[in-house]
């Protein structure tokens, strides 16, 4: 490992798996998406931990080493890495101790991708948009954070002479993830329902809430931003062909690649990726959430590593935004080019058991030019995403209907 500062360019040199020589890179959160960053990162021959809150997280299934704590425990989270020293430590979910992967960062004591500032950001809603709208200066819907119900009823209806967010608008847990918590409000009626169920969806009990203004938009974006080492050993940003999404209730349940934008919206959209990306800093993927009317862009959210929309391009990339992310952050070449267009359509479980089969794998499979991902999750729920479905065409309409097609065929059941 070449030893810089988590500003600086930074390569690898890559070693044996399970020997003194070993490249070690442990991540904090082990689901269907660290899963396939796993993957990618043993196809280069390195050493991988899964860390996750529960055992058999879909990660932990194909890591060299396995580990289950409470990752928002500092103590926790700083035994662990002193114990194991990985290289490499990314964060894969919101819920992490970020103040103590701060430290640790500053003691030299790991490296934390992209930086541990960038997930300390992030891992909440009121510091990436801070960041963005007011740092920035980058265009946002109008919000407000609030701390009680009280607040949120004020800050939606007005106060005194302080007019108020109105409706229709948009509430959610500083933290959360995959939707959890987040509601629209259309009147007055709805608001103590959505401060209730934004209390019970955040991934940390935090009681604090945004609430955004609706933006009347055409349609909402991922645009997954790459910064990796160039040949010059200088960052360089890529980016991949925007993706399309439909979100119910906040989580994603189809999405598909390109999706067709205005070339000025496009360019907007990727120079907010890139100050927002920029800013973050370090090495790696980000998935960065845009909203789109005709040639207006509004900067919605930022994650600083592979984004659930982006299953899309296991499909559709040469490199699909696991590989990307995984070579980025070891330093070496990425391609962010398209192979194909495409698209993906969710697998939720239908049930809430401890244990799963799935009906219809073959009748899906037999979807022309399709291929599935089941995560292997221990515990099924009614709306938890426990596979996705993936389809290619050189017509991404076709693509879309055929993804669908193959997901509903798959009827997961109790065993």
């Amino acid at each position: 490992m070449k030893s810089a500062s988590p500003t600086q360019a930074q390569t690898c040199t890559l070693g044996t798996p399970l020997s003194p020589a070993a490249t070690r890179v442990m991540l904090l959160g082990s689901g269907e998406l660290g899963k396939e960053v796993l993957i990618a990162l043993q196809r280069l021959g390195v050493e991988t931990t899964a860390v996750d809150r529960y055992a058999g997280a879909p990660g932990q299934q194909v890591a060299h080493h396995s580990r289950t704590i409470t990752m928002s425990d500092p103590a926790a989270l700083r035994h662990l890495v002193e114990t194991d020293r990985p290289h490499l430590v990314v964060p894969e979910i919101e819920a992490i101790a970020t103040d103590e992967l701060v430290k640790m960062e500053a003691e030299g004591l790991v490296r934390v991708i992209p930086t541990a500032r960038a997930a300390r950001l992030t891992m909440d809603r009121e510091g990436i948009r801070r960041l963005a709208a007011e740092t920035l200066g980058l265009p946002t819907s109008p919000y407000r954070f609030c701390d009680s119900l009280d607040e949120l009823r004020a800050a939606i209806l007005g106060e005194g002479h302080q007019p108020g967010i109105g409706f229709p608008c948009v509430v959610k847990p500083v933290m959360s993830s995959s939707g959890k918590g987040q509601s629209k409000l259309d009147g007055e009626d709805d608001i103590a329902t959505a401060w209730d169920y934004a209390m019970a969806g955040g991934r940390v009990s935090h009681g604090r809430v945004i609430v955004e203004g609706f933006i009347d938009f055409d349609y909402e974006i991922t645009q997954l931003t790459v910064r990796a080492v160039g040949a010059d050993g200088q960052i360089e940003t890529h980016f991949c062909d925007p993706i399309g999404h439909i979100q119910v209730s906040g989580d994603y349940v189809e999405s598909w690649q390109p999706h067709p934008m205005h070339p000025a919206a496009l360019q907007k959209a990727r120079d907010i990726a890139k100050a927002i990306t920029d800013d973050l800093g370090g090495q790696g993927l980000f998935g960065v959430e845009l909203f789109v009317k005709g040639e207006q862009v509004w900067f919605s959210e930022v994650s600083p590593r592979p984004h659930d929309t982006g299953l899309v391009t296991l499909t559709t990339q040469v490199q699909s935004e696991f590989e990307l992310h995984a070579r980025a952050i070891l330093g070496l070449p990425v391609n962010t080019a398209l192979r194909s267009p495409g698209a993906s359509a969710v697998i939720y479980g239908g049930v809430d058991a401890q244990a799963l089969a799935f009906d219809g794998v073959a009748d899906a499979l037999r979807v022309p030019q399709t291929d599935l991902r089941l995560f292997g999750k221990p515990e099924s729920f009614v709306k938890r995403r426990m596979g996705v479905a993936l389809a290619y065409d050189a017509d991404v309409e076709v693509a879309r209907q055929r993804a669908k097609e193959a997901a509903g065929k798959v009827h997961p059941r109790q065993v």
